[in-house]
């Protein structure tokens, strides 16, 4: 599936209630676990200790941090999306967030998202993206939730 290409508040606003698109899918391995637990002093054995895990998790092996699963967000909604003419956007919040079921290391992973909402604020345009983490061959996702993200249009 081909990127959509945003240049406007107008042309995003035409999305509304639409599902903006999916990524691609991206195997979550226990290398970046691993670097995942190092970058934010959570080294839980659930997520990095491989031989523990094969024993004492109920999955029977290691899973992914969820907020390992929360931070691929941008870099797949980056797949679905671009948008030209910005000064800048920002992640403005969170609503709604549920972990559904964890992912397993080896699990691939990808990003559903519909334009949930969209506001113009003088100016800068604020848009509200029901997104959905999937787990290749999984009915409930990772995670899901409504993404709050502001751009600047020039």
């Amino acid at each position: 599936m081909s990127k959509l290409i945003i240049n406007s508040y107008e042309e995003f606003a035409a999305h509304l209630g639409q599902k903006l698109g999916e990524s691609d899918w991206l195997t979550v391995d226990q290398d970046r676990i691993n670097k995942f637990a190092d970058a934010t002093l959570d080294h839980q054995w659930i997520h990095v200790d491989v031989e523990r895990a094969k024993k004492e998790s109920p999955y029977r092996s290691t899973i992914a941090h969820g907020y390992l699963t929360l931070s691929l967000l941008p870099y797949l909604w980056e797949q679905i999306i671009e948008v030209h003419n910005l000064k800048m956007m920002v992640n403005y919040g969170m609503d709604q967030m549920r972990f559904g079921v964890p992912v397993i290391t080896g699990n691939r992973v990808r990003l559903t998202a519909t334009l949930h909402n969209i506001e113009n604020l003088r100016g800068i345009c604020k848009v509200q993206i029901k997104f959905a983490i999937e787990i290749e061959g999984q009915r409930k996702p990772a995670l899901q939730g409504i993404a709050t993200f502001l751009y600047y249009f020039e």
